[in-house]
C-alpha cells in the first residue's frame, strides 16, 4: 500500500533531523581530531628510553677485582660500581711522587748554593771597595812621596784581583739562579707526572655519573679487560624520555618546548608533564615494526619528549602515549 502524502512527509522530516543531528555531533569531533579549531589533540605513541651511560675503563688493561652490583640495582652518584687491579698504576704513582721528592730536595740544594753565592758576592763587593779605598790612599801617598812606587803596584794588583773575584763571583750567583729556576721547572715537572699518574690510577675505578639504575653489566668479576671495554651501563630514571614519530602531515602543528602530557597503560589515570625537545630534521620511513605496508611507507619525524620522572614509574621499553595540543592551522 502507498503511504500516504502526508506520511511520506513526516517521514522524510525524520531522516533530515536525523541527519542534522548527526553532522551537528560529528563535526565538531571531526574538526577536534584534526585540530581545525585550535583546541585538537594529537596522541601520539612510543616507548619510554632512559638516557644511559656506558662506563668503561679508559686506560687500564687489568683484571676486575671488585664489581659489587647486579643488574636492575640502583646506585647513588659517586658509588664505585667497579674496580680493577691497579697495582701496577699504584707503583707507577710511588715512582712518581719519589721523583717529585728528588726535585724537592735538589731545589732545596739549590736554593742554599744560590743563598752561599749572593754572601760570596756581599763579601767580594766589600773586599773591593776596600782593596779601593787603599787604592786611592797609596795614590795620594805616592804623590806625597811617602809610599814607595812597589807599595802602589801592590795596592792596585789587590784591587784589581778583587775586581776579578768579584766578577767571577757574580757569574757563579746568576749561576746559582738558574740552577734554582732549573730546579722549581723540575719540581712543576715531577708534580705533572705524579698527578698524571694518579689520574691514570684512578682509571682503574669507575663510579657512577649519577643516581641511577644498572641496567647491563657486560662483564664479570676477575675478567681481564682492554681499554674502552664497556663494563656497566647505568640508566637515569629522575629525566626519563619518550621516543615517538609525528606523522609528515601533522609536522607543522607541533612545536617545540611545548607541553605534553604523557599516558601509560601500566598506570591508567596517571599523568605525567613532558615536554617536546626535538624533532629530526630529516624524514623518515615508519620503523619496520610497524606491519601493514601502507603504514610502513608513510614518512615520519622522530621526535623527542623529555618526562620527568621522579617516582621512576616510567622504566625503559615502557609503552606510553603522549598527547599534544595542535596548533590552529
Amino acid at each position: 500500500m502507498a503511504l500516504a502524502p502526508r506520511k511520506k512527509i513526516l517521514i522524510l522530516g525524520t531522516i533530515l533531523a536525523l541527519i542534522a543531528l548527526a553532522a551537528t555531533q560529528w563535526r565538531p569531533l571531526l574538526d577536534w581530531l584534526e585540530g581545525r579549531n585550535g583546541t585538537g589533540t594529537l596522541v601520539l605513541s612510543g616507548n619510554i628510553e632512559a638516557h644511559e651511560s656506558v662506563l668503561g675503563f679508559k686506560t687500564v688493561q687489568s683484571r676486575i677485582v671488585e664489581l659489587p652490583f647486579n643488574e636492575g640495582q640502583w646506585v647513588k652518584q659517586g658509588t664505585v660500581v667497579a674496580r680493577a687491579d691497579d697495582s701496577d698504576y699504584a707503583q707507577q704513582v710511588a715512582v712518581a711522587e719519589a721523583g717529585l721528592a728528588v726535585q724537592q730536595r735538589q731545589h732545596d740544594s739549590a736554593l742554599q748554593n744560590r743563598e752561599a753565592a749572593l754572601r760570596t758576592v756581599n763579601a767580594d763587593e766589600a773586599e773591593l771597595a776596600l782593596r779601593q779605598a787603599d787604592l786611592r790612599r797609596n795614590r795620594d801617598l805616592r804623590q806625597k812621596d811617602f809610599v814607595s812606587a812597589a807599595a802602589l803596584d801592590q795596592a792596585e794588583a789587590a784591587y784589581k784581583q778583587a775586581e776579578a773575584v768579584l766578577a767571577r763571583d757574580r757569574a757563579l750567583a746568576a749561576a746559582a739562579e738558574r740552577n734554582v729556576l732549573v730546579a722549581e721547572a723540575g719540581i712543576r715537572s715531577a708534580e705533572e707526572s705524579a698527578r698524571l699518574a694518579r689520574i691514570v690510577r684512578g682509571y682503574a675505578t669507575l663510579a657512577a655519573p649519577f643516581d641511577g639504575v644498572i641496567t647491563t653489566r657486560q662483564a664479570e668479576l676477575g675478567e681481564i679487560v682492554v681499554p674502552g671495554t664497556p663494563v656497566i651501563t647505568i640508566a637515569d630514571l629522575d629525566h626519563v624520555w619518550l621516543r615517538a614519530y609525528l606523522n609528515e602531515t601533522d609536522l607543522s602543528k607541533a612545536r617545540l618546548g611545548q607541553e605534553v602530557t604523557v599516558t601509560a597503560d601500566s598506570y591508567p589515570g596517571k599523568r605525567y608533564r613532558g615536554r617536546l625537545s626535538f624533532i629530526a630534521d630529516k624524514a623518515e620511513f615508519t620503523p619496520k615494526s610497524v606491519e601493514t605496508h601502507a603504514e610502513r611507507v608513510t614518512l615520519v619525524y622522530r621526535v623527542k619528549i623529555d618526562i620527568d620522572n621522579p617516582s621512576h614509574e616510567l622504566v625503559p621499553g615502557m609503552p606510553a602515549d603522549a598527547a599534544l595540543a595542535l596548533a590552529p592551522r
